[in-house]
């Protein structure tokens, strides 16, 4: 389980084709070291399993996962190329803070950025990247919409967020300079496609009353009858 609090980020090294599934290769320094084989680890979102990990290898700043075609179909990791940032979250230790929300790494869809704009500009058009609050702006998945509630919790790139707004298409969100220059959003242009997973209890609360929903009345001869009419 992971909570959506970004540690750092990584650079994609390589991306090999190995028939079937992709083999990614991230150079994370401070997050590379501390994993072993088998461990799980969120990348921007959607949580792999650390394979081939070297200590040694670059001063232990690598890792490598593989990508199976369900998780390059379904999440924005199929659409990146070398060099491109992604962001990193090893899983929460038992008794930890939970500083953000319970984050899966279950990806429910791909969103698409729609903008990124700074909250203030200054006079001239010009914009402090360091100090300033940005609005980001992400269409949601339609399968994905019922999910998205205002005041909520969502993770976008792996990113524990809240949700300011919803016109039932698209969430706009308020990003402060901590999390625009922590994370890769700062890299990220409007049409990129990004990860998105709802809250779970959203996801789980939305279940039980589609469960407990009651079918609309169908007015036939046989319900009359039974119905005494």
């Amino acid at each position: 389980m992971f909570t959506g609090i970004i540690e750092r980020t990584g650079t994609i090294v390589s991306l090999v084709d190995l028939g079937g599934v992709q083999r990614l290769t991230v150079t994370a320094p401070g997050i590379a070291g501390r994993l072993r084989e088998g461990d799980s680890l969120a990348v921007s979102g959607v949580c792999l399993t650390a394979l081939e990990v070297d200590p040694e290898s670059k001063g232990g700043e690598l890792f490598h996962a593989d990508l199976a075609a369900e998780t390059l179909a379904k999440t924005s990791l199929g659409a990146l190329a070398v060099g491109a940032l992604v962001n990193l979250e090893l899983p929460t230790s038992a008794g930890a803070p939970l500083g953000g929300h319970i984050v899966q790494g279950h990806v429910d869809g791909t969103g698409v950025l729609v903008a990124l704009e700074p909250v203030v500009v200054a006079e001239g058009g010009e914009v402090d990247e360091q100090t300033t609050d940005w609005t980001l702006r992400v269409r949601v998945p339609e399968h994905v919409r019922p999910w998205m509630v205002l005041k909520g919790s969502v993770a976008i790139e792996g990113i524990s967020l809240t949700i300011a707004d919803f016109d039932g298409e698209v969430v706009s969100i308020a990003i402060l300079p901590l999390t625009y220059w922590r994370t890769n959003l700062h890299t990220l242009k409007a049409g990129a496609p990004v990860n998105m997973e709802a809250d779970v209890l959203v996801k789980l609360a939305y279940a039980k009353l589609e469960a407990e929903r009651k079918p609309e009345l169908e007015l036939t001869e046989a319900w009359l009858v039974a119905e005494g009419f």
